[in-house]
């Protein structure tokens, strides 16, 4: 396998903007009701699922960027306000958080090597590579939580 071509702060931002309006329609898909479905017992509700993508937006986020995130991990998951809106607010907040900070990263930095959780070595682009991959993994999953609630997903955003 080859060297990894470089991708620019502007690109990667335009990326996590695209991410965040498929998200977004997600999330006002879901009618205030299904916020507290729960397909079985041992699973997160959509609103827990949501929150969680935003913890790791933040907590991931964060590492990849070299900040402090604003939240500790899994806080906002366990938050009490489980309701459409504060979850919508949390959720895009989260993704105006890597947006900005990833928007800001110069060349150097994007190659700049890190440790996550002192243990995987990559750089600062991959590392938000790995962030992306996380949240579209969590939206994913809400796609059963909308067919549950009888509710038709947004359409594919993959452009």
């Amino acid at each position: 396998m080859g060297a990894k071509a470089q991708i620019t702060s502007a690109e990667i931002v335009k990326e996590w903007q695209r991410s965040k309006a498929y998200t977004k329609e997600y999330l006002e898909a879901m009618p205030e009701a299904g916020y507290s479905l729960k397909p079985t017992p041992e699973m997160r509700t959509f609103a827990q699922q949501m929150l969680h993508l935003a913890d790791a937006n933040y907590g991931l986020g964060a590492l990849a960027i070299g900040t402090k995130a604003p939240s500790a991990p899994g806080e906002l998951e366990k938050s009490s306000d489980h309701s459409k809106a504060n979850v919508i607010k949390i959720v895009m907040a989260s993704y105006d958080f890597v947006i900005s900070g990833a928007g800001k990263m110069t060349t150097a930095q994007l190659n700049e090597k890190i440790k996550l959780f002192d243990k995987f070595e990559m750089n600062r682009q991959t590392a938000l590579e790995k962030v992306m991959e996380h949240q579209a993994h969590h939206r994913g999953q809400t796609t059963v939580y909308l067919r549950l609630a009888k509710v038709t997903p947004p359409q594919e955003q993959l452009f």
